[in-house]
């Protein structure tokens, strides 16, 4: 039985249970620390809101949360461990680095790629600096229409960790494009797809684009449901309704990429740009997606292979 690396310890993939594969408890963007016109950080009110966004999941029947933040935007594996000791809802966190134009790359853009492996590997083996938390998957990421050699590196880091570890690699990408491109990567530093989730895959409603990678193995994060501001959620819908009734459900994932707490300032959005994200909640998949599925046919099996059964399976492959 595969142990999977959580933040309170290990735990096998039979005891994930109803999962969403890609959502934050807390994010801050590079220099948020700078920003002395802003109020104090207040840690404890920020545990107890992101507890109870926790608990009110619990209660819809979530079992596991995945939190892909990776380590140069914010991420505290040690906050990530009391919210999920406190919520009785298992976390998984991750190793890894983000996107160039977003991340922090100074230094790593001074590394080779076997010197970034080799603090994925230390993270997912050794654990998190001093904290005893050991990271269970590897993030990615690329930006719009490109791969940038920064983000090739990382890539190719992600893949060399995972062949040495066994954990899974996730990945960002940006308005459906370049994930064709993130497995060319991955396939060349000889990974087995079916170890990859290509996220933010519904940015797209391209179903060439889906295809094409869905049939290479590996599974597709449609993971940004209620960010309508990006891409509307009636077009992911159409483009999940579609790819299920061929046959895809044993590939795709379901997740809303959502954000608890913000380091910092959080997204400045206007007027009527902020209504469109009223849905942008973990919730939204148990309250509003799932029931339009069914509305249009989706079957319970075909739900519970998106929730239940291919968590499961990514953790296993």
């Amino acid at each position: 039985m595969k142990a999977i690396n959580t933040v309170t310890g290990s735990a096998s993939a039979e005891q994930l249970g109803t999962t969403l594969m890609h959502e934050h408890l807390m994010i801050g963007w590079g220099g948020w620390e700078l920003d002395c016109a802003i109020p104090r950080f207040e840690r404890k009110a920020a545990l107890k809101n992101c507890v109870d966004r926790l608990k009110e999941l619990k209660d819809l029947g979530l079992e596991s949360f995945v939190d892909p933040c990776p380590m140069d935007i914010g991420r505290d594996v040690t906050f990530m461990a009391e919210v999920s000791a406190a919520s009785g809802v298992r976390i998984i966190c991750a190793t890894g680095l983000y996107k160039e134009d977003l991340g922090i790359t100074s230094y790593f853009k001074q590394r080779s790629v076997d010197e970034i492996a080799e603090v994925y590997v230390s993270e997912i083996t050794r654990g998190i600096g001093d904290t005893g938390v050991k990271a269970g998957i590897i993030k990615c990421a690329t930006g719009k229409g490109q791969v940038t050699a920064y983000e090739e590196a990382c890539l190719r880091a992600a893949a060399r960790a995972h062949r040495q570890t066994g954990a899974p690699i996730t990945t960002h990408t940006d308005d459906g494009t370049m994930g064709r491109e993130q497995l060319d990567i991955f396939a060349s530093e000889g990974v087995e797809l079916g170890h990859v989730i290509i996220g933010h895959s519904c940015g797209a409603s391209d179903l060439r684009y889906h295809t094409d990678m869905l049939d290479r193995g590996c599974f597709l994060g449609f993971d940004r449901f209620g960010l309508d501001f990006l891409h509307p959620d009636k077009l992911r819908l159409a483009a999940l309704i579609g790819l299920l009734g061929v046959g895809y459900e044993n590939q795709i994932v379901l997740s809303h990429d959502s954000v608890a707490c913000w380091l910092g300032r959080g997204l400045a959005l206007p007027p009527e740009t902020a209504k469109l994200v009223e849905n942008w909640k973990p919730t939204h998949v148990f309250k509003n997606i799932v029931p339009a599925l069914k509305r249009a046919g989706v079957g319970d099996a075909k739900v519970r292979a998106m929730l239940v059964d291919n968590p499961r399976r990514y953790f296993q492959n």
